[in-house]
């Protein structure tokens, strides 16, 4: 898996994100802004990111996975 794939997929699921990744091989860093987020704790903003790749990270596809899920404010 691929920086562009994991920035692709997010966006699919949350249109309105702005997503920088950091990373290499299958251990990234993501920080996803949107307002979709608004009225959440962390958990619950992070939650639906990481459901996205629970496949991958099952299989070991993707190793590691570390989001920061913001709001524009």
């Amino acid at each position: 898996m691929d920086a562009q794939e994991i920035i692709n997929r997010i966006k699919d699921a949350i249109p309105d994100a702005e997503v920088t990744t950091d990373g290499a091989d299958c251990n990234f860093s993501v920080t996803v802004v949107s307002s979709s987020f608004e009225g959440k704790n962390p958990l619950q903003r992070q939650r639906p990111i990481m459901a996205l790749f629970n496949e991958e990270i099952t299989s070991g596809a993707l190793h590691a996975l570390s989001v920061t899920a913001k709001t524009p404010d």
